[in-house]
Formats: structure tokens, sequence, C-alpha cells
């Protein structure tokens, strides 16, 4: 039953108080409609308990800007929710079109550094997060007690004599509900073994992220990317005002997963609306890798949390290491994320009693 206003409720109990349920909940498709966000269609979810995000079909599903209790969550760049049309893939392109968002997809070709691996130039982030999606189907239905918000459709990567991906993703919450899951498969529908690199890019900044926010998590180990993420190891959980000048951190975690096999990363502010909290969960066999990307600069203001099953150095160097992670013609991959939100004293899910 939802969970309202602290109060559990029947499915005929608020069906007798409202109109229609889209008056606590709901999801609907939009169109964007200014600059380039021009023609972009976003589908916009509310849940009744605070939480409204956007999901942006023609940004491979991704999430856009989201908010909880009017707060806003993540960070935004001044491109907003670009069309794809104005992707440009080589080199650092990718970037003049990030609109951060809660939630963008990197890969499937290649995440993090640009280069070359054997005779292809591969673009930061790869060309996912520019993907639409087809096939869509959205709907607010109750399902027994639980009103459930959902949207999904699949997203295809394919290159003549290349790869030949498809990720089926489904986008859901509930009635009542301050959490969204991502549920996404990857299928090779090619005829040859093909690279796989994914990471999910979630972005937080301002008021969530601030000089009283620290990240909450089980880690065994923290180990900087480069000599300048050296420079602020000792630091690397917490966080300053924005700092002009400021010059990018990365870390990689090693997460201690809690005997489900889940790991769960927080940002915790404890002077935030009597204490909130951000968190990502998932399972550690699905998604090994933790990197924490720190960028506090003014106007640049955001901290990454990014599961994924690569490192962030490009396809080259994960082949060279020996950890690429290939799919065979006709394997699928399964991945599942939560994101949620917490108030009051924050207490991981994850960590077992």
């Amino acid at each position: 039953m939802p969970l309202l206003f602290g109060k559990r409720f029947t499915r005929r109990e608020l069906e007798s108080l409202l109109g229609h349920t889209s008056q606590l909940a709901g999801v609907r498709p939009v169109e964007l409609a200014d600059g380039p966000e021009r023609g972009v269609r976003a589908f916009e979810f509310w849940t009744g308990a605070g939480l409204e995000f956007t999901v942006l079909a023609d940004r491979a599903l991704d999430i856009g800007a989201t908010r909880f209790r009017g707060i806003p969550l993540a960070w935004r760049s001044p491109v907003g929710d670009a069309h794809p049309a104005y992707y440009e893939p080589q080199g650092l392109g990718w970037l003049r079109t990030f609109f951060g968002g809660l939630l963008i997809t990197c890969g499937l070709d290649n995440v993090g550094t640009p280069g070359r691996d054997g005779h292809e130039e591969l673009g930061l982030h790869g060309r996912f997060s520019h993907l639409p999606a087809r096939n869509l189907a959205w709907g607010a239905d109750w399902q027994k007690d639980e009103y459930a918000l959902w949207v999904e459709g699949e997203i295809r990567q394919w290159r003549m004599f290349g790869e030949n991906l498809v990720l089926r993703r489904r986008v859901a919450t509930c009635l009542g509900s301050t959490e969204v899951s991502v549920h996404d498969s990857v299928t090779n529908e090619g005829s040859t073994p093909t690279p796989l690199m994914l990471l999910y890019h979630v972005n937080l900044g301002w008021p969530l992220l601030s000089p009283s926010s620290r990240i909450e998590t089980r880690v065994r180990s923290v180990r900087p990317r480069d000599s300048r993420a050296a420079e602020g190891l000792a630091t690397w959980g917490h966080f300053s005002a924005p700092v002009p000048g400021f010059q990018e951190q990365v870390y990689y975690l090693d997460l201690e997963p809690d005997g489900s096999g889940f790991v769960e990363v927080a940002l915790v502010n404890p002077d935030l609306d009597n204490g909130l909290a951000f968190w990502v969960r998932y399972k550690v066999d699905q998604l090994p890798r933790f990197v924490l990307w720190k960028m506090l600069a003014s106007r640049e203001y955001v901290v990454g949390f990014e599961p994924a099953n690569c490192l962030v150095e490009g396809r080259a160097a994960e082949r060279a290491r020996g950890t690429l992670r290939e799919l065979e013609p006709g394997e699928t991959a399964e991945f599942e994320l939560s994101l949620g939100v917490a108030t009051g004293p924050y207490r991981m899910a994850t960590v077992d009693d």
C-alpha cells in the first residue's frame, strides 16, 4: 500500500478521495520546444512523495532534471537536454551536449578517454547517450495495491562492419515512492564478439552537494586516477565550496558488498532539509567498478557517482589490461540500478545487521 503524508492507503481508499490518480502521481509524454532541446521527446514523472524527474526518450531514456520536495538533486549544464542531432563524436565533443541530469549512460563502445583502439577512433564516453529510443511504451496502472509508473523502450547501437548491440531499458517507480529503478538488458545481435563498456554517470549538485556533504559507503580501498587526484586523497569523501580553477579529481573505489551482493553509495547532507541523502544501489557482480568524479569549480560544481563494468581510461587501455568485457553473438547482459532519496539520519540499506 502506498505511504502518503505519513499514512498508508489502500487502492479503494485513494480512489474514493481522488478525481483521478494523476492528482497524486503519474507519467506523461511531452516534447521540448526551445533552443537545442527542440524536438526532444521526454516523459515527466511524479510520485506523490515529492520525487519528480524527467526521462529523455531521445537521449537513450536517460534521466534529466530531478527534484525532491522542490529541491534540485542533479547538476544541470547550460546546454539543457540537447537534441542528439548536435552530438559531436570526435575527441571531447561529447562534453558539448553533456546535459548533466540525474543519469547519463556512457558507452557502449567506449567509456572515458578518447583514443584509438585498433583501426577505430573512439570519442569520450561513446555515443550511446545520444541515441533515441524506439518501440516506446509507458503507463501508470494499479498492480494489486501498488500504482506503478514506468516507461520502456529499446536503443540500438549499430555500425556497418561493427557492433550491433540492443539495450532494452525500463525506468520505473510507483505512487508514494522516493526511488527509481533502471533495468537494462544488452544483447549482441551481431555475428561476432563485441566489446561492451558501460558506465552510469550520476550527476549530483547543489544544494545536496555542499561543504556539509559527505560520502557514505563501505569501501575497502580508494585509488586516485592520477597525480591531481592524489593531491586530494585524504579528503576524497568530503567537499569544499566552489573553487575557481578547480581541476577534476577522479578516484576508483573498491566497495564491499553486503551478503546479497549489493553495494550502496550515498551523498549525505545532514544540514539540508533536516537531513537529506541521495543513494545509488546495484549488484557488484554486474558493475564491478565504481568511479568517483569530483568537479568543484565555480559553475561546474558537481560530484559524479559512476558504477561501471570498466574504468575511464578508454577501450584500448581496458583491452591491454585484459579486462575488456565482450558479448558473444546472441549473448545478453543484465544490469539493474536503483536511485533514491532518504530523509533524516541516513542508514545504508545494504549494511548487514
